[in-house]
Order: structure tokens, then sequence, then C-alpha cells
């Protein structure tokens, strides 16, 4: 059979606290911006991901809060987009087993997070974080989602799950799981640390002065890029001047990305100018920029059973997506239907 699927954008973020200016350039900017692409948008807080390493429970129900009101203050409309945290539909969790059962244990050795986060000390790591990949493939593929979001760092687990789709549909003959391509962002979106610019910004950093975070003040912001490394020279004229300066093209591709102008023309505007005169001018556009989603998160914060609320709206929408996927998939595999 050939099977055709709506045509529905997922992504997911995991609330494991502190959502920095690199998660709203690199994917919540970006989530609201889907909403007006004509696609179904599903978004999903992933807080069974979050339990593949110890989770303080009372930190992770207000870190789940507050990556609901990061996504909600971006812009990511809860009416027009379908926003949950993972664990109210445990259509995810009894897909990934079924998909785990079509997964291969080599295509899971190969996954280079594990490797990263297992470090030296694998054999005492969660068997979760070993397996998680096919969790995440459920999380996809349970929407059947026909596009998903992918900075460079996911493109891997995006490439299993495609590979996870296309064998279960080998195997059982069926054109059931569509083959989710991948909605790769574009250039000045990977925001480095404004300690080293050859480090992607990262809320794990022991140094807060490396990140601007989505609950920083104006004045913290402003101080914060005042101090952020770069080198003594001007600015050049365009990008290819600053192939071997990583601080100085970090902070003019925020700049980009924050005011919605190319690198070029920010350059133009600056070219010749030190970091003297660009940092002000930086600082104000962040500000300008982030100083309403600050405000806004504090606001929902402020009401913690509308945000709750607001997810369970959501899961229940989901979930109505979800359900009958892993019902008619576990048809597909032989499994008997016959409860009312």
């Amino acid at each position: 059979m050939n099977a055709t699927h709506t045509p529905r954008i997922f992504s997911g973020i995991q609330p494991s606290g502190g959502l920095t200016l690199g998660n709203y350039l690199g994917a919540l900017k970006r989530f609201a911006e889907y909403q007006d692409s004509g696609l179904e948008t599903i978004y999903c807080l992933v807080d069974l991901h979050a339990l593949t390493v110890w989770q303080d429970p009372a930190a992770l129900i207000e870190q789940t809060r507050e990556a609901a009101a990061a996504f909600m203050a971006a812009g990511v409309d809860p009416a027009r987009s379908i926003l949950f945290n993972q664990s109210q539909v445990p259509a995810h969790a009894e897909l990934s087993w079924l998909l785990s059962c079509v997964a291969r244990v080599g295509w899971m050795d190969r996954m280079t997070q594990f490797k990263d986060k297992g470090g030296k000390d694998r054999e005492r790591v969660s068997l979760a974080l070993y397996a998680y990949p096919a969790l995440m493939a459920a999380d996809i593929l349970v929407y059947h989602a026909t596009a998903v979001p992918v900075g460079e760092d996911q493109k891997q687990h995006l490439e299993l799950t495609r590979d996870i789709a296309a064998k279960f549909n080998h195997d059982y003959g069926v054109d059931f799981f569509p083959i989710t391509n991948p909605l790769i962002e574009g250039a000045a979106t990977r925001v480095m640390s404004l300690r080293d610019g050859s480090k992607k910004m990262s809320k794990s950093d022991p140094s807060d002065a490396s990140r601007i975070n989505l609950t920083d003040d104006a004045d913290t912001i402003a101080q914060k890029i005042r101090k952020a490394r770069t080198d003594a020279d001007p600015l050049p004229g365009s990008m290819e001047g600053l192939k071997d300066r990583p601080e100085a093209r970090n902070l003019v591709n925020i700049y980009a990305a924050l005011s919605g102008e190319g690198t070029d023309q920010v350059l133009a505007r600056f070219e010749g100018q030190g970091f003297g005169a660009f940092k002000p001018a930086l600082a104000e556009v962040a500000v300008a920029v982030l100083a309403p989603i600050t405000s806004r998160m504090t606001e929902l914060k402020s009401d913690p059973a509308e945000i709750d609320r607001i997810l369970g709206d959501g899961a229940e929408r989901a979930e109505a997506i979800a359900r009958p996927i892993v019902e008619r998939t576990k048809e597909i595999m032989g499994m008997i239907r016959s409860r009312g």
C-alpha cells in the first residue's frame, strides 16, 4: 500500500534548564516561524529523554514549565501548534519499544552522542542513555512527521529514524512510516560561546559568562556582550575576512540573526570599526529582541497552573494523532487488538 502522510513538522527540546540565546536563534525562533509554513507543527518538551541522566524531580517540573514558557514567549502559539510534555503521551514510550525491536545494536553503537556522554565509564551509565535514539525515532514517527528541523549535531539521529522507518516498512511489507526529511537550519543559527568562538553556546558550560540566558535581564545581557572575548583588529567588509577570527565571526552572526539582516549588510555598516563601537550596538539589538521574551516568560511562569493546563491540552491533541498510529503499528506487527 502507498501511504499518504499529512505534512507535519515535529521537534522537541529537553527541559534540562537554562535555555540560551543559542536555543532561541537555533530553535525557538524558527519553531514560531514554521507556524506560517502551512504545515502542522508539533512541539514537545522531551522530559522522558531528560531522565537518561539523574534529574531532581522538583527541578524537572520547574524546568519543564520554564521551557514551555520560553516556547510561548518566543512566539509558539499553543492554539496554532501542539505544545506538550512527552511523558503525558504514553504512545511515545510504547512506540519506542516496538521500534527497539526493529533497530539494530550496531546502529546504536555508531551513535556519537552516547560515546560523548557515556565517556570512559560507559558501563555505569543508564541503559536509557544507550537506547534513547529509539525513543527519539518514536517521537518523530508516532506523528508520521514528514519534516524535522535539525542542526549539525542532530543529523545522525534523523538518519537513524529514517533507517528504522525504512526497515520497518521493508520487514512488514508496508508503506506505513514516512521517511522523514530534515529541515536544515541555515547559517548564523549555530551560536557559539561568548568566551570561546570554537565551542557551541551551551547551558552546561561552567561559565555563565559564556552564554546569554533567556532569563537574563537587560543589564546582564549588555554586560556579557561587553565582556565577550574578541580580538583587537577592526571589522572587515565581508565574512571572508573573519575566516580565522571565530569570536568576531560569532558576534557578527549573532547581530545578523537578531536584526534579521545579512552578515555582509552588518559588516558594511561597521567596516573599519573596532569592537568598542560594535559591542554596544550588538547589546542594543540583543536587549531589544530578548527583553520582551524574558518579560513574557516571567509573566507566564507566574501562573504555573495555566502552563500545566496548556501542556495537558496539547497532550490530548497529540495523543489523538499518536494513538491510532501506535495501534496500527501493533496490528501490522501481529498483535491482537480486541479491547473495546
